[in-house]
């Protein structure tokens, strides 16, 4: 399925302005199996509806779990039930108990969003049908509407989740801001302790993850970004209990006793043993050791061997509101929890000392231009996908994207107009967010929530470039007959190592193999990668720059000015250099820094394209796929590394 398009679709394709009531796309019931499914359910209240600008309604919930595999209403946990069980009760909790002016196509949007979360980031579409209990026909036209937005593609019968999807956790991390401003201090500190950091935040009764500063070990300890745990088996959570209401120990004691073996917890192993009240006194008097410490300790809840130490981050302005929690993680190998507390605790407090000042320190962020118009692009997707596009899905997820940094709050009118959405349609939208726990509204505006990460970041967070590129290497391949490979330049420069590749299928091609070394000077890809090399060229000696072929440049001013005009130009032809009949054409892959961290190439028998050919028809298609890269590269590497190999 094509990505989603760029918001700048002709004038004709703008979406309509439901000024009058609601149209097909809006409204209507959803009948599953016996007949053809009316696009919404719930009545759009476009006059009619309650006069204050900013009114939510009065029947969203705010108190709905935090915790576990959510049904496809938003609430509840799966309690060790089956995907099918889980299915069914959400279709169920669909048609009752939400408010009435929820859009279902958007709840039934996000519970398939979960659900791929959960499994990984991969589930077919009979799975997609049997944990979410929805008809086949609408698994379809949702996958098919997340694939035209770019949120997942298509192999085969498997759905997976694709990097442009992180866009949504993405606004939600800008606009806390935290990520952005207290990574570099989590990093430095675990360079320091050589031990992993991570910062946490509150999400109800459980934590989420927000950063991950980890050591590359055997045995490495680290959560993935956006990450669920429950607060009574982390460090974190007692510190974030000490601000708890009586309704959030009501709401903590109801999902322990839904779910007392933490099974719906993906991220931590289960609970040998069902929970007791043992459990309940032991963290109730950690919250007060919590308190009167202002630290906390994790010994070996979450599984044995680790332990943390976490302190609280305060917000400033807030009366000392916790903003988040830094934690220090490691094992019972190298520290014990009595160790922790006493050897890295204090460097941990200075660090959080630091960290606290640069949050006093740093201003504001500017306000930019606003953003409008954002889901004009879904009408031009509607007319051209007709019934398989579901348009209130597409707009409703566009919603997410129009927080940032700059917009971390906005009250109805101004996401109507970042969106280009009737004011009663983003109305709708952010009651059905707000009944998900998405969304938290305040007064007359409205935040994301840390459950905005619960859709497929956590999967995609691990992902690495050969990973982002693979897809698009086949799809190129499909459409130029001939093999593609992506590879990065080693660590001393002399080579290229393959890290992805996809082989067309013809009697003679190319037969290279991932992990295969050749030399850079000899090879496109290896040109190009050595041409935007910090610093200055490096090349191999002289008598290191061995003839190949006949056709081997092997002179040193000669290849400088070789790379000096890859840079210029923007790709490396390399013909019949490395072997005889071999013709190659690479062009760069830049991470969001505009670095070149990797090159993209096909390579081809010499008689199949001339190197006119190769400039002609085939280097139009190797930017457009090396764009396509860069694009959902430079979205997962916002807030989380990318390996490049």
């Amino acid at each position: 399925m094509p990505a989603k398009p760029m918001p700048e679709p002709p004038e004709e394709s703008a979406p309509p302005v439901y000024e009058n009531g609601p149209s097909a796309e809006e409204n209507g019931s959803l009948v599953e199996e016996n007949g053809p499914p009316a696009e919404e359910n719930g009545s759009l209240v476009e006059e009619n509806g309650p006069p204050a600008e900013e009114t939510m309604a009065s029947s969203t919930r705010r108190d709905a779990p935090a915790t576990g595999a959510m049904t496809a209403a938003g609430e509840g946990s799966a309690s060790g039930r089956s995907a099918a069980e889980r299915g069914t009760a959400g279709r169920d909790a669909v048609e009752r108990g939400v408010p009435e002016e929820a859009v279902t196509p958007l709840i039934r949007g996000i519970a398939v969003l979960r659900e791929l979360t959960e499994a990984g980031g991969t589930l077919s579409l009979s799975g997609l049908e049997r944990a979410t209990g929805l008809a086949r026909s609408t698994v379809d036209r949702i996958t098919a509407t997340l694939a035209r937005m770019g949120y997942v593609r298509f192999d085969g019968r498997d759905v997976h989740l694709s990097p442009r999807l992180m866009e949504l956790g993405n606004a939600y991390m800008s606009a806390l801001r935290l990520p952005a401003l207290l990574a570099p201090h989590a990093d430095a500190l675990a360079d320091e302790l050589d031990e992993s950091v991570s910062l946490a935040v509150a999400d109800l009764d459980g934590i989420r993850f927000i950063h991950q500063a980890t050591r590359r070990r055997a045995m490495s300890l680290s959560f993935r970004i956006g990450d669920l745990l429950p607060a009574e088996r982390t460090a974190p959570g007692p510190l974030f209990a000490t601000e708890w209401t009586a309704t959030d120990w009501q709401r903590w004691r109801h999902r322990r006793a839904a779910d007392p073996r933490d099974l719906s917890f993906t991220a931590v192993p289960p609970r040998r043993y069902g929970a007791d009240a043992r459990d309940d006194e032991t963290f109730a008097r950690r919250t007060q050791e919590a308190s009167a410490n202002g630290w906390s300790l994790d010994d070996q809840l979450i599984e044995p061997g680790l332990v943390a130490i976490s302190v609280p981050v305060r917000a400033p302005g807030t009366d000392g509101r916790i903003a988040c929690v830094a934690s220090v993680v490691s094992h019972t190998s190298r520290h014990t929890a009595h160790h922790l507390r006493t050897t890295l605790l204090p460097r941990l407090r200075s660090a959080v000392r630091a960290i606290e000042q640069d949050l006093h320190n740093t201003p504001p962020p500017e306000a930019g231009p606003p953003p409008s118009d954002l889901a004009r692009w879904t009408g031009a997707s509607k007319q051209q996908l007709g019934r398989e596009f579901i348009e209130s899905l597409a707009r409703g997820l566009t919603v997410l994207t129009v927080f940032g940094e700059d917009r971390p709050e906005l009250t109805l009118t101004e996401v109507a107009r970042a969106t280009g959405l009737a004011r009663a349609t983003a109305r709708r939208a952010l009651i059905t967010y707000d009944h998900l726990g998405l969304v938290a509204p305040t007064g007359r505006t409205f935040t994301l929530t840390p459950r905005v990460l619960s859709l497929g970041f956590p999967p995609l967070s691990r992902t690495s470039l050969p990973e982002i590129a693979q897809p698009h290497l086949a799809d190129l391949t499909s459409r130029i007959h001939e093999s593609t490979s992506l590879a990065v330049l080693s660590d001393s420069g002399d080579e290229i190592q393959y890290t992805a590749r996809v082989a067309t299928a013809r009697v003679m091609s190319v037969n290279i193999t991932v992990g295969t070394r050749l030399p850079a000077y000899a090879t496109a890809l290896g040109r190009v990668l050595l041409a935007d090399a910090p610093g200055p060229i490096r090349l191999p000696r002289p008598e290191n720059l061995r003839t190949l072929t006949p056709h081997t440049i092997t002179d040193t001013h000669t290849l400088e000015q070789i790379l000096t005009s890859v840079r210029s130009q923007g790709y490396a032809l390399v013909d019949e250099e490395l072997e005889e009949g071999l013709r190659s054409l690479a062009v760069p892959i830049r991470d969001r820094s505009g670095r070149v961290v990797a090159a993209l190439n096909t390579a081809m028998h010499a008689s199949r394209h001339t190197p006119k050919d190769c400039v002609t028809d085939l280097l139009p298609e190797l930017t457009t796929t090396a764009t396509r890269i860069q694009t959902d590269l430079h979205t997962a590497s916002r807030f989380t590394r990318v390996p490049a190999s």
